[in-house]
């Protein structure tokens, strides 16, 4: 029995740096700023005094933000913003709320975290250094996108402006934890005391669009879920602010769990949200049929599935998810049925990522045709599906059994593949009399027999053999049918097996060959050989010892003639492997305890009630569980510290690639200068020639006067 488990996970992590910031101890002091508007612009009182209870002073709405004060750069944001007043002349920045006559105020992180009217000088959260400057034209980004003017005069962006400068702010941030996580602050901070209800609806309108398509890092988001949650359920709160802070709120529940896009998203994406309008994409079933399902741009996976379930009635779909279906054909070619790669999708994949990664994947394929769509089908097939009796359930497993039956996944005999052929034309068209008379016959024996089967036989012997079988089944009906169908490929040893495509990379006994299809099922996993498709051999579910994978390759630690080997293979598809073969490991388990724990009872009901020590069986499945579940807890705590090490790794590459950038531009920078130089050069050379041809002239001339003279 499996021991260990190891699988790929990639939770949502983020970092951030202390760089960028103006000391740190007073964080939690207030400035005194005597004037009559509460504010001292020539910054004569801009010295620290006693640090007050950030407790006491913050109102009830930042409360989730005492824990993160550390995180802002209070004292040294408040210097450089002074320094901005008084190069501007301007008196006050922040919008306050005045409750009585101006009295002498403190300057406070509460006033920090309010509305104002003109550009920062730094970032509000201490970030890399190298940052800075960018937060500084976040800030600008979100000022023109709410329309706001310095000089007091409104200036609404149009729906297309709009779209363009939410762009830029995902190519900005999408990538970069330490910047999304300052674009939420300083957004956040837009949406407080902001005195002008237009400004208002915008700036929660941006929160709403960002959040929907990427969350803040785990510390912020906790504070800006709180802070959101109270707006949105305030009973003060206007209707069209708390609409958008209730959209906000769910925006953000979905992005903390799903992480950020992988994609910016495009142009169609964002004005669908802005509008209120959904996008169409459609989704197939293995037999060709299709449904059109809705989405925007925070639209996962898992929330595609739960539609599509509801639109076609499927009210069992644990066991069903959306594939990656790609095939590729070349030239004038027609594509090959069996030349189709089925790539399981995480459920919190977001459909438009989906979409984007499709439409470059056609771009980059060259001399090829590839068709890349979504697919609806099971993940895996469990014993618990016996007992499913949902229509639908029934009737997509029958389709996905069937798909892949025909496309020669379950190798059979010529008296199973008969029978099989006509029980499907059965389930097609029903019973008919004269069936050899149907214009569709000869197609239906084509289309339902494998091809790799029907190559062993003439073409009239099969339709003979399975036109003799099709009418002794005069007494089923198509539900009969199908179910006889299901019945016979559940009994092969690889029947019910979810298949995937790999190539070897160790084989120490010799036993396969270079590309193979594994098939895995409740009895184990299946090796076939895929061209011609032939089955080469099985292991047991309690002759793998051991199984793992990496986002590139897995590998099996299994009993082949009582000897343990180590098979190791490369696919993009390990951890769906691992997941498929360790729910049927589970399956077993829980079935086996169930069975002792039931032996277990009946003997207590029938007078044992004196041996209190449960059987020996129970005790060691029940160790055993305990050991799986711990080796699993430890194989996720490295693989959390490989994706951690992968973080770090990541924000390093991102903080080189701006140095270059910052490199680029010095360079360019260099260069321009360069040519001004010797634009300039080449001027005043041009200018000494002149010069000195003048002089020469001027020398002739006097020597010519001078000999006139002389004469």
């Amino acid at each position: 029995m499996a021991q260990s488990l190891r699988r790929s996970v990639s939770p949502y992590a983020s970092s951030y740096s202390n760089g960028g910031s103006e000391g740190n101890s007073h964080l939690h002091s207030p400035i005194n700023l005597p004037n009559g508007d509460g504010y001292d612009s020539d910054g004569s009182n801009l010295s620290s005094s006693a640090p007050a209870s950030p407790l006491m002073a913050l109102p009830a709405e930042l409360a989730g933000a005492i824990p993160l004060l550390e995180r802002f750069q209070v004292e040294g944001f408040l210097k450089m913003m002074q320094k901005q007043i008084q190069s501007t002349g301007r008196r006050g920045f922040f919008s306050k709320k005045s409750t009585g006559p101006p009295v002498k105020e403190k300057f406070t992180f509460e006033d920090m975290l309010c509305f104002q009217k003109d550009p920062i000088p730094t970032s509000l959260l201490k970030i890399n250094s190298d940052l800075i400057g960018r937060a500084a034209k976040l800030f600008l980004i979100i000022l023109k996108y709410m329309g706001v003017d310095s000089s007091d005069r409104a200036t609404p962006a149009s729906l297309d402006e709009r779209i363009e400068l939410v762009g830029k702010l995902y190519k900005h941030t999408l990538k970069r934890a330490e910047l999304r996580d300052e674009l939420f602050a300083q957004i956040s901070k837009q949406t407080r005391n902001n005195p002008d209800k237009q400004y208002l609806i915008k700036s929660w309108e941006l929160m709403y669009l960002c959040a929907s398509s990427m969350p803040p890092s785990k510390d912020i988001g906790g504070y800006l879920s709180e802070y959101v949650h109270d707006i949105a359920y305030g009973a003060s709160t206007e209707a069209d602010v708390q609409f958008l802070a209730l959209n906000t709120l769910n925006a953000l529940k979905r992005s903390v769990k799903a992480g950020p896009r992988h994609t910016i998203p495009g142009r169609e994406e964002i004005e669908a949200l802005l509008t209120g309008r959904r996008l169409t994409t459609i989704v197939f079933f293995l037999d060709e049929t299709f449904e059109e399902i809705t989405y925007d741009m925070a639209t996962t996976v898992a929330d595609s599935v739960e539609e599509l379930a509801g639109i076609i009635k499927l009210s069992a779909y644990s066991s069903f998810s959306l594939f990656e279906c790609r095939k590729v054909v070349t030239g004038s070619k027609s594509a090959d049925p069996g030349n189709e790669e089925y790539v399981g999708l995480d459920d919190n994949k977001y459909i438009g990522d989906l979409l984007a990664e499709f439409k470059a994947a056609k771009e980059r394929s060259k001399g090829e045709i590839l068709h890349c769509k979504l697919i609806f089908k099971k993940k895996l097939f469990r014993e618990s599906d016996e007992a499913v009796t949902d229509l639908m359930f029934v009737q997509l497993s029958y389709v996905q059994l069937q798909h892949d039956y025909v496309q020669g996944n379950y190798p059979v005999g010529r008296d199973d593949a008969a029978q099989l052929s006509a029980l499907q034309i059965l389930v097609e068209i029903g019973y008919v009399g004269s069936p050899e008379s149907c214009t569709d016959w000869t197609t239906l024996i084509e289309r339902l027999l494998p091809r790799q089967i029907a190559i062993t036989r003439g073409k009239r012997e099969w339709e003979l053999d399975i036109l003799s079988r099709y009418r002794s089944l005069e007494n089923l009906t198509k539900d009969d049918a199908r179910q006889q169908f299901l019945r016979i490929l559940k009994t092969l040893p690889y029947g019910n097996s979810v298949f995937f495509s790999v190539r070897k990379i160790d084989d120490p006994i010799g036993l396969l060959p270079g590309r193979i299809i594994l098939g895995i099922n409740k009895r184990g996993v299946h090796f076939f050989r895929p061209v011609p498709k032939e089955y080469l051999h099985s292991a047991e579910l309690r002759d793998i010892m051991q199984f793992g994978s990496s986002n590139t390759a897995v590998f099996f630690k299994m009993r082949v003639a009582g000897v343990l080997h180590i098979f190791q293979f490369e696919t993009k598809q390990g951890e769906e492997i691992c997941v498929a073969l360790q729910t049927h490991i589970n399956d077993v388990m829980l079935r086996r305890y169930s069975k002792a724990r039931s032996a277990t009872g009946s003997l207590m009901n029938g007078d044992l009630s004196n041996n209190s020590k449960p059987p020996a069986n129970v005790e060691i499945y029940e160790k055993r569980i305990q050991n799986l579940s711990k080796s699993i807890e430890e194989f996720q705590r490295n693989t959390d510290q490989l994706v951690q090490a992968l973080h770090v790794r990541q924000e390093q590459e991102l903080r080189l690639q701006d140095e270059l950038e910052g490199l680029r531009d010095s360079l360019r920078s260099e260069q321009q200068n360069s040519t001004a130089l010797t634009v300039d050069r080449d001027r005043l050379r041009s200018m000494c020639a002149e010069k000195d041809k003048a002089l020469q002239v001027n020398k002739i001339t006097t020597r010519l006067l001078s000999s006139l003279n002389g004469v």
